[in-house]
């Protein structure tokens, strides 16, 4: 047998289904910040340094099982069979978990607002005060939602959690309510949960009674406070709405403390794996998608949609501009209005600066391309590359008909269709020579107006 680790385990309940979001997609996995909200209680318990993470599904959730996987490759799965309770969707990871020695964090998968910080406190005081057998994350709030009531006795320490509608006119007045995540000490988790039972209305095995048998068995319990921004559960499409904009906020503070101008931050969105550098400049109205990174200096103008492309330094993008996946912009470069590219490379000072679209090239240092341009890069069954030396200018309203190259330091004339190489520092004229037909204008408008037109 493989030995016992010491590490906080984290067990996040992922079962659920989910109904009030009228969705197939499995509750856990709707995104904030174009991440499910499951991978980032994941990564916020991984960063905590919680090992191993364990998931716990419902029967025939694979999906949700693929997304944990791609998020921690050793993350363990336990299912509920049954909807018995929360405590009961724990008890389900007592198998997976045979070879742990360590305390338990009970986390949930649809609240990705949570922050590793908290679970660090947590599980500290697990270990600061040994006689602790549970520790309960709370939070104030005020008006109070329906949640239990986290009673403290005078000394602190947490005596018992009443639920909402099992409280006294008394208890309803306390402030401080039940998050609903626990750290759990280490031996005594599944003995406590055995003696939890299922004497109340639903039939269900509730966490929260694991306060009450932690004190009757004469261990102390504490709580645990965090900020109420956090706690936010998903249950419907207006919480994940609600907890998009707090995450939206929480990036937007926190690229401005690292130096990011933003003109009105309230118009960008980011994604949960943007990264910018400092002294980058936002202007309004501009969108992120999932891997974008952007270095030190750069300018994004107003409504420029950039998805998994890397913009080097002192570059400008936009307006209007589009990147779209695998696009790597060089340093100095200037993408203007109405400019897509896709799955590119621009080296050094390349610049496109109007209407054109550029997809499977590579474009050389201090190339410019014409307005109107675009690379014709698919015949309808395959994708083809388009070369395009440094130094090159490709006139406007050209179209690059893939595969083809133009040399280093190569023209392309305006108006010209290449479907051949162009040698370097060669003009390239591809298109018919101009004729005129005189008078041939008059007589078409006499010939229109005699027929009545």
């Amino acid at each position: 047998m493989a030995p016992k680790s010491n590490q906080t385990a984290a067990i996040i309940l992922a079962a659920g289904k989910g109904t009030r979001m009228k969705s197939d997609l499995p509750k856990v996995l709707h995104e904030i910040g174009r991440r499910s909200m499951l991978a980032h209680v994941m990564d916020a318990a991984k960063d905590a340094g919680c090992h191993p993470l364990v998931v716990v599904t419902a029967p025939d959730m694979v999906h949700v099982e693929r997304a944990a996987h791609r998020v921690d490759g050793d993350c363990r799965f336990a299912v509920q069979t049954e909807q018995l309770g929360t405590g009961h969707a724990v008890l389900a990871a007592k198998d997976v978990l045979e070879d742990h020695a360590g305390d338990v964090l009970v986390l949930f998968g649809d609240s990705p607002l949570m922050r590793p910080d908290t679970f660090r406190r947590m599980t500290d005081t697990l270990r600061d005060h040994p006689d602790c057998a549970v520790v309960v994350l709370g939070f104030d709030a005020f008006p109070t939602p329906p949640y239990g009531r986290l009673i403290l006795g005078a000394n602190g320490e947490l005596e018992r959690i009443v639920e909402a509608r099992d409280a006294s006119e008394a208890e309803l007045s306390v402030r401080t309510v039940n998050s609903g995540v626990m750290a759990i000490r280490a031996g005594l988790v599944w003995t406590l949960l055995a003696g939890i039972g299922n004497h109340n209305a639903q039939k269900e095995y509730y966490l929260t009674d694991i306060v009450a048998a932690a004190r009757k068995a004469g261990h102390r319990c504490l709580i645990v406070r965090g900020e109420a921004e956090e706690m936010m559960g998903v249950n419907s499409r207006a919480d994940l709405a609600a907890a998009e904009h707090t995450f939206q906020q929480r990036r937007r503070a926190a690229f401005m403390e690292q130096g990011v101008t933003m003109i009105d931050p309230s118009s960008v969105f980011f994604a949960a794996d943007t990264i910018i550098g400092r002294d980058v400049t936002i202007e309004p109205n501009v969108y992120f998608g999932t891997g974008v990174r952007i270095e030190d200096g750069v300018e994004i103008r107003s409504f420029s949609h950039i998805d998994g492309a890397h913009i080097g330094q002192h570059s400008i993008i936009g307006p209007f501009a589009r990147l779209r996946p695998g696009t790597v912009i060089g340093e100095d470069c200037k993408i203007g209005n109405f400019v897509e590219i896709k799955k590119s490379t621009l080296e050094r000072d390349a610049k496109v600066s109007h209407l054109s679209y550029i997809g499977d090239a590579t474009v050389g240092a201090e190339a410019n391309i014409g307005a109107g341009t675009i690379t014709c890069n698919y015949d309808g069954y395959n994708k083809y590359e388009t070369h395009i030396g440094s130094g090159a200018f490709i006139g406007s309203n050209s179209a690059l008909v893939a595969p083809v190259t133009v040399g280093e330091g190569a023209i392309v004339a305006a108006g010209s269709v290449v479907t051949e190489d162009v040698e370097p520092n060669a003009l390239a004229v591809a298109r018919t020579r101009q004729s005129e037909k005189e008078n041939w204008a008059a007589e078409f408008r006499h010939r229109k107006l005699k027929d009545g037109n």
